[in-house]
Parts: structure tokens; sequence; C-alpha cells
């Protein structure tokens, strides 16, 4: 793919970027008009129309639109707060969660909400598409017993451990509830964009790799408490278009072939600025974007390197050069606007010196090349990366530049989406970089535990596995916090994760698109969102 943004030309154009828009913009033009059709750019294909199976936020931008939760998560508190479910309960243990349904939902092909629905989707995920299809939907339900339906809008979801993050879980587009016509299909069947929920938009057309349309859901009156209003979206229809390349896209802004578009760059400001289109931007929780070792392969495999890694990343110069003040360099293993984040920045700062002092120690001795040599052995490994995001390239380039500056060769192996993923799968790469979005601590499980994906190839590390297993088994807050960030402290002492930039979503908009608005993972949610005349 066409590098996206020049190094070079960087520097000048974050200058530009400080006059752009906060998380929800254009929120004071007046009352809502409801009509009309916005046309969106994505800067990827969605992977899949389902819910369950979503994973980037390209793609869930597009299926958050048709899918309900139980709860819902207030972006500015962290609260949990109703949506299908009016009320749930909570055992003592964190084995059992009961919710309460509202009488008056419907899915789209006119069946009821009820607690089966609920019986259904967990199962599906669960059993049909399990880690292979929907890995955050699956960890999610992490030693999922059952569903019990105990009447028809009370639904008790067990689990065979305590599982204190479940609560927060259900907030999530991936445990979203759909009808039984779409949880009864093969994980395939479930990505052809005909899936069945019972959100504010429904679907009206899908072409992967190309487009999705979704039109207002007539009779909506379940919106969630954190939703502006409960009725029905005002947009009559939404078009999705994957415009890949960032310069088509800001084109086709600033020309009003477009009304919004993803992954705006700090060189497109200028230009959509001109033409009166802004910037919205919004910190993503969960782990920030970073390499994660693999350490069943040298020589990441040995801890000293691993810390003077931590110590050669010049956080600070990657966002000042590559993407600009709205942006944010990592501070630890979680994104600060995560619920439960330390700030471990005096664990990860720049000292290039201190790297060479570590490298020297292990015996890593200079080369005539200036890269690092061990045993005959030279201090060089690879970066299995993808464009999720478009910044990934240069970002990279910038951080081979500064690990080069202490001994050390970091190779660039840019890969498509599918065989990114199946050599993560298969543990085929040195480091994988990426980020993982999520409003709350257990993505460090996910991300960094033994029983999941385990990415890292490691073996047990005590504290680590302690801390991950017991903030799933209490329910007091600060508790929790306390475990969470004991986990986010071993993930760093044990170089698991090396951080690089805090992910925001950055979305150009048109002046006529008003209160588009991001969920508390920093996802869109178009249900309050209107136009007024272009």
């Amino acid at each position: 793919m066409k590098r996206i943004l020049s190094l070079a030309s960087a520097v000048t154009a974050t200058l530009a970027i400080a006059a752009c828009t906060p998380a929800s913009g254009g929120g004071d033009a007046g009352p809502p008009q409801p009509g009309g059709t916005l046309r969106y750019g994505l800067s990827q294909a969605p992977t899949c129309s389902d819910p369950a199976q979503a994973g980037t936020n390209q793609t869930l931008y597009v299926t958050r639109q048709i899918v309900d939760s139980l709860t819902d998560q207030n972006p500015a508190t962290g609260e949990i707060t109703p949506w299908l479910a009016t009320s749930w309960q909570v055992s003592p243990d964190a084995k059992s969660f009961t919710f309460h349904l509202r009488p008056d939902v419907t899915f789209s092909d006119g069946t009821p909400l009820t607690a089966t629905s609920v019986q259904k989707n967990f199962d599906a995920i669960a059993h049909t598409l399990t880690t292979a299809k929907a890995p955050l939907g699956a960890s999610y339900l992490a030693g999922y017993a059952g569903t019990t339906v105990i009447d028809p809008l009370t639904a008790d979801i067990r689990f065979d451990a305590p599982n204190a993050q479940f609560l927060q879980a259900s907030s999530t587009p991936q445990l979203g509830i759909l009808a039984d016509v779409t949880t009864a299909k093969p994980a395939e069947q479930r990505c052809l964009g005909d899936d069945i929920g019972s959100g504010p938009f429904v679907y009206a057309g899908y072409r992967q790799d190309i487009s999705a349309t979704l039109a207002r859901r007539p009779g909506y009156r379940w919106g969630s408490a954190v939703f502006a209003h409960p009725g029905e979206a005002y947009l009559d229809r939404i078009e999705f278009t994957v415009v890949p390349e960032a310069g088509v896209r800001t084109g086709s802004l600033s020309s009003n072939q477009l009304d919004a578009v993803s992954d705006a760059l700090p060189q497109d400001v200028p230009q959509l600025e001109a033409t009166g289109a802004e910037v919205q931007f919004a910190s993503n929780p969960g782990v920030p974007f970073g390499l994660q070792p693999n350490l069943s392969r040298a020589p990441l495999s040995d801890a000293a390197v691993r810390q003077a890694l931590l110590h050669g990343i010049d956080r600070t110069q990657l966002v000042d050069t590559v993407l600009g003040p709205q942006f944010l360099p990592a501070t630890g293993a979680l994104a600060s606007k995560t619920p439960g984040y330390v700030d471990l920045s005096n664990s990860i700062g720049y000292d290039p010196e201190q790297a060479r002092h570590l490298l020297d120690n292990a015996g890593w001795a200079p080369g005539g090349d200036g890269i690092r040599v061990k045993d005959g052995r030279r201090l060089s490994f690879g970066v299995l990366f993808s464009t999720a995001f478009a910044a990934n390239r240069a970002t990279l380039e910038l951080v081979q530049q500064q690990l080069r500056s202490i001994g050390v060769d970091l190779r660039l192996e840019l890969a498509a989406a599918g065989e990114y993923t199946a050599r993560q799968n298969a543990g085929d790469f040195d480091t994988t970089y990426y980020n993982t979005t999520r409003a709350d601590g257990d993505i460090l499980r996910t991300t960094f535990g033994r029983g999941q994906r385990n990415l890292n190839q490691r073996e047990p590390i005590a504290a680590l596995d302690r801390a991950l297993a017991d903030q799933l088994s209490t329910t007091d807050p600060a508790a929790r916090g306390a475990l969470v960030a004991a986990a986010q402290r071993s993930v760093i002492d044990n170089g698991l994760w090396l951080p690089t930039i805090e992910l925001s979503q950055a979305i150009g908009r048109s002046a006529a698109v008003h209160d588009l608005r991001f969920e508390a993972s920093a996802r869109l949610q178009f249900h309050d969102t209107w136009l007024s005349t272009r």
C-alpha cells in the first residue's frame, strides 16, 4: 500500500491540528433535524457484518449501529448504565449475573427480545463462534457455564469461575443481542450483511470490501440511558464506502462527496478546515499501541534486551513527528483513558544511555556496522504489523531509527489482514504490533494471560498470573483496581509489551454533521447524529 504519512512532512503538518474539535462535535447548531443520508468514508473494509465477530474500529463503526447491548457504559464516567436490561444483580462470588429485560423491545424482523434470546446469543458465541471467530466476545465469556431463563424477561448468566469483568463486557458490541435467525447461523453466514438486531439502524445493503448501507429502524424507542434521546435515530440512512487512500478521503470530504471520514491525518487538517470541515478526536482506552515480543524466539527471549528496548523508544518524538498533539505517548501497559490506568512512564522513560548500559552488561557488543552482536548473532528482529491504523508504518519507521541508535536492527514486516492474523495465531513472528481497545482493565488478561492467545508465548509468571486471575474474583472497585495496577506493573517489569503511542480516533466531518458521538470504547455511535442543510 502507498505510504500515507511522510516523516518529512509530518512535523509541519502537526502544527495545524491544534484547532481540531473534541470527541462530540457540531452539537451547538440548534435542535436536531431528522432525515438525510450521511455518507461516510471508511479507511478499511469491515471484516464481517456480525457484531460478535467484529474486531477492527472500521468494522465496529458499522456493526455497532444495528445491535443493542444489555448495558451501556458512560464514556465520561465509566459507569455501567441500563440499555436492553433495566436492572441487574451480580452474585457476591461474581459467578452469576442476573439481567431484567425491557418488555417492549423487538428485533428488526419483528420478533421480541426475551431471556431466551440472550441465552442463544451467548451460547452461540461460546460454542459456535468460539475464540476462532469471535476472539473478543469469547474471551469476555471465558468460563461460561450457561444461561438460565428464569422467566421470559429474566436471564441468569453463569460462569464456572469468578468473572467480575463481565458486567462491563455486557456493554460491548461483541456481546450485543441479535435475533434467533442470526444466532442460529454458522459463523461464515453471519458475515453476509443480513444480521438482525434490535438497534436503531438495519442493514439495507452490504458488499464485502466495498460498502455497507444502513437504514433507520422505524419504531425504535429503547435507546441507551447514555443516548441524548431514546427514540428513533435522526438519520434516514448511512452509506459507508471503503476509501483506503487518505488523500482520496480528504478530497472527497472537502468536495462534499462525503460527509465524514475515518483516520483524518495531520497534514489533511488545513485542507479540511479551508472547506469548513473539522476533525474530532477521541482517545482509545485499553492496551496502547506497542510491540509484543515472542519470548520463545531469540533475541527477545533475553529479558535484558526487552528492558533495553523499553528505554530505547522515544515516545514523545513519535507523537511530535508522526501524529500531532491530539495523540499521546504511551506511558504503560494501559492507555490513560482506561479505568484503573497506572502511569508507568518512569519505568519506560526514554534513556538511550540506560538502554546501551543494559545491552553492554548482557554481553551485546557493538558490531562493525553499529548493530550489536552476541555469540555471533546480530541483535536483529522483525515486527509484524498491518495498516489497520494509517500511521503504523511511519511510526515503526521512526522506532526503527531510534533503536538503531542503540545498536538494534528492527525489520519491518508489513502483512495484509489475513496473513497478519494467520501469522499471529501461528506464533510466526518476533514481535507483533497492534493495540486493543476496551474500557476495562481486564483487557490485560485477554492480551497477556496464558490462558488466552498468549502471543508472548510466555511461561508462568506468578505475580502476573495471580493478579490477572484475582481481578476476576472481586467486585469491590478499589480491590480490583489494585490488582489491575499490579498486573500493569508486572507486564512492564517483564517486558511483555513495548508501548509506543496511545491510539486516538480522528474523524473528519463536514460542518453539516452534528452530534457525532463516541461510545466509551471510542467507537462511533450514530444514534444521535443529524445533518443540517449541506
